[in-house]
C-alpha cells in the first residue's frame, strides 16, 4: 500500500508534486504514517495520538524544533527530522537586510513617505548610522550566526560573539552585551534560552545599540524589551520573530525605531523548495526505502520497518 502523509500546510508545487508522486496525501490526519509540520505547529502528545501509532515519520519544514515534543516522539518510534544547510544564506541576509533597513532608517522613511508627510533633503534629515566599523555581537555563532559574520566583515564590521567556532573574538555575554553596536541573535530557544535577553541583558547594553532577533521570539522577552526602547535605553530593535507569533506586542507596533517583519528568514522561492526536497528525502527514507533519513533529530527513535 502506498503510505498515507499528512501535511499541515500549502507545499511549493514541486515539493507537493513529488510527494504526490511517492504517497497518499490524506485530508484527515488520523492514520497517516507521515506528517510535514511547520514550526509554528505544536507537536505534542495530544497530535501523536490523533495520527494514530502507525505514524513514524514528522518531516519538520524549518531548522528549529522546539515545537515538537521529541521525548514523546522517541518514546512512540517516530523519528523526527528538520532542514539544515539550506536556510542559512537566506536567514543570514535577511539579518543584513533588517540591521540596515533599521541604522539606515529605511522602514521610517518608508512610512514618511507613504503617511505623505512633507519633507526636504538638508544636512540634518534622517540620519542614521552605518555598519562600517561597527561591532557586531553574535549571540550563538552557529551555521547561521557565521554566515551573518562572513556578510558583516564584508560591511566593514568587527565580529565578537558568545559561543561557537570561528576566527572571531569569543566574549561572555555580558561583555558582548556592554560592547556590541550591534547584537544579533541566532542561538536555538531551549529552556536555557528563554528569554536569555531580558531586563538585565538589555540594561548592559549602550544606548546606541541595537538588536536583531531572527532565531526565536522567546530568546528575548518581548515586554522587557519595549521598556528598553521606550525608556531609550538601547536605540532600536529589527524583529523577525515575537514571543507569542504570530500576535505582536501593540506597543512595538507604535516605535519608530523598530522594523517588524513576519517571519521571513527563509522566505525565498529557492530556500522553501530545498526545505520542502528535504522533507521528501526524510519521508521516503522512512517510509519507502526503510533507512534513518541523515537529518533525524532522534536517530535513538530509529526501529525500521
Amino acid at each position: 500500500m502506498t503510505p498515507k502523509i499528512f501535511l499541515t500546510r500549502q507545499l511549493p508545487d514541486s515539493v507537493l508534486a513529488r510527494l504526490e508522486g511517492s504517497f497518499d496525501i490524506s485530508e484527515e490526519i488520523a492514520g497517516v504514517s507521515g506528517l510535514v509540520t511547520i514550526p509554528a505547529d505544536v507537536v505534542d502528545e495530544s497530535l501523536l495520538d490523533e495520527a494514530g501509532p502507525g505514524l513514524r515519520v514528522v518531516a519538520n519544514f524549518g531548522v528549529g524544533y522546539d515545537s515538537v515534543d521529541i521525548a514523546a516522539a522517541t518514546r512512540r518510534g517516530i523519528v523526527v527530522t528538520n532542514t539544515p544547510d539550506v536556510l542559512t544564506e537566506t536567514t543570514a541576509e535577511l539579518t543584513i537586510a533588517l540591521m540596515l533597513a533599521l541604522m539606515r532608517r529605511v522602514a521610517e522613511g518608508d512610512r514618511l513617505m507613504r503617511r505623505r508627510d512633507e519633507w526636504a533633503l538638508a544636512p540634518t534629515f534622517m540620519l542614521g548610522e552605518g555598519l562600517a566599523g561597527k561591532i557586531l555581537g553574535i549571540v550563538g555563532l552557529g551555521r547561521i550566526g557565521r554566515e551573518v559574520a562572513r556578510l558583516a566583515e564584508a560591511f566593514g564590521m568587527k565580529v565578537v560573539h558568545t559561543r561557537g567556532s570561528g576566527p572571531y573574538q569569543e566574549l561572555p555575554l555580558e561583555r558582548l552585551l556592554a560592547e556590541a553596536d550591534v547584537v544579533t541573535v541566532h542561538t536555538p530557544l531551549t529552556e536555557e534560552t528563554r528569554h536569555l535577553i531580558g531586563r538585565r541583558e538589555l540594561s548592559l547594553m549602550r544606548p546606541v545599540a541595537v538588536l536583531v532577533n531572527v532565531a526565536r521570539g522567546p530568546i528575548v522577552d518581548e515586554e522587557a524589551l519595549v521598556e528598553a526602547l521606550e525608556a531609550g535605553e538601547i536605540a532600536g530593535a529589527a524583529l523577525d520573530v515575537y514571543e507569542r507569533e504570530p500576535d505582536v506586542n501593540p506597543r512595538l507596533l507604535e516605535l519608530e525605531n523598530v522594523v517588524l517583519t513576519p517571519h521571513l528568514g527563509s522566505s525565498t522561492h529557492a530556500a522553501r523548495e530545498a526545505m520542502g526536497m528535504l522533507c521528501a528525502d526524510a519521508l521516503e527514507a522512512v517510509l519507502i526505502e526503510n533507512r534513518l533519513p541523515v537529518n533525524a533529530i532522534n536517530p535513538e527513535a530509529w526501529r525500521g520497518a
